[in-house]
């Protein structure tokens, strides 16, 4: 379990230093892959499946494409991987340029212990602080993307392939899954990768809604439609017009609003509450739900013609415990986070707690795994 916390790759020419440095990293609790020159490094860290690697240990002088030529190409490929720079004594010429050239830390050969350790450390968790802050930005700016969604498993690659195939169409999306699963940062980040990311993107929570305000919420009211309507209200749909409308609980609208939901969907106009005509709205609709909507069509509580149209493309989200590889990189991103909101300086979670945090179930997934780190660092000594 604890070795999916970070994969670290270890660049160097020497077989005995990087027996070396293998050493460490496998004592730090990191698991590690290897390359014997920069061309290698460069293509393991290019490969499709390259955002796998957490951390570089490079040595600087190899034959063929050096340190710095390594340093480079990962600027070249846009990756904002930290690199930690080994130099022989007496090369501090070399680490002046490797600086400059983004890395993040040195170490001098032989490197001890300890110092490979704080090193690594301190790029994991700057590296993950600076994931944490783009994520929070982009969410702000709805221009989440697939790249703000932390995870390793592979039971999420095929939803991730699905979901980016849905970004490049107008496709309605129907997200189901247990709830704190993430649902939310999917629609977003399906939006923030289609062609409406500049346009809004309006989350609705149906289930959160009193029902006789379903309707005026998603299709507004004229002034006076109803007692305390004391002026219009334009609604979630001429909100979203243009862009993304995510009906989060879905299966919790009542059948009145169903009905006027399949219309406006039908002929994409809403009409307002006491409107009298129709407005043309252009929406995507994504939905999402935590439960089998199909078990509420045959019980009569949603409607089968609505379900039909929602549920073009099914896109469903595994809870985290049948993700647990996932686990080790959250806990890394929540803990950098609400530290920093916390002000605290934790430097990290021990092995013994993230193994035993991967083995639990996490009913309420992601988003109890956050609280839980959240208290956590509010409470520690």
């Amino acid at each position: 379990g604890v070795h999916m916390a970070a994969t670290i790759l270890i660049a160097d020419d020497d077989a005995v230093q990087r027996r070396l440095a293998e050493n460490m990293v496998q004592k730090c609790g990191y698991a590690q892959l290897v390359a014997e020159s920069g061309d290698e490094a460069v293509a393991l860290l290019t490969a499709p499946d390259g955002q796998a690697i957490d951390a570089v240990v490079l040595d600087l002088v190899m034959p063929g494409l050096d340190g710095l030529g390594v340093l480079a190409r990962i600027r070249e490929a846009g990756l904002s991987i930290p690199v930690i720079v080994q130099t022989a004594h007496g090369g501090i010429d070399n680490v002046v340029s490797a600086m400059r050239a983004g890395a993040q830390d040195f170490v001098v050969k032989p490197a001890s212990f300890e110092r490979l350790q704080v090193s690594l450390r301190n790029a994991l968790n700057t590296s993950a602080l600076k994931g944490e802050l783009q994520r929070i930005r982009h969410s702000r700016e709805g221009r989440l993307t697939f790249a703000d969604i932390i995870t390793r498993s592979e039971a999420m690659a095929a939803v991730l392939r699905t979901a980016q195939k849905a970004a490049a169409s107008s496709i309605p999306v129907l997200i189901e899954g247990e709830s704190g699963v993430g649902k939310e940062l999917f629609a977003r980040a399906i939006h923030g990768t289609s062609e409406r990311k500049s346009r809004p993107f309006v989350a609705v929570n149906c289930g959160a809604i009193p029902d006789n305000l379903v309707e005026s919420i998603l299709f507004g009211h004229e002034k006076g439609a109803f007692t305390g309507a004391t002026e219009r209200h334009m609604g979630k749909f001429v909100e979203a017009n243009g862009g993304t409308l995510f009906l989060d609980e879905v299966g919790e609208l009542p059948l009145a609003a169903q009905v006027k939901l399949l219309r406006a969907l039908q002929e994409g106009t809403v009409e307002a509450v006491g409107g009298r005509r129709p407005v043309k709205v252009d929406v995507r609709i994504i939905s999402a739900t935590n439960r089998k909507l199909l078990d509420l069509v045959k019980r009569g509580a949603f409607r089968e013609d609505l379900f039909y149209r929602l549920h073009v493309l099914p896109l469903t989200i595994p809870p985290l415990r049948m993700r647990r590889e996932d686990i080790p990189h959250l806990l890394r991103h929540f803990l950098v986070r609400f530290a920093a909101e916390e002000n605290r300086t934790i430097t990290g979670i021990s092995g013994e707690a993230v193994a035993h945090l991967a083995q639990l179930d996490w009913p309420g997934n992601i988003r109890e795994l956050e609280n839980t780190v959240y208290r956590a660092v509010v409470m520690s000594e």
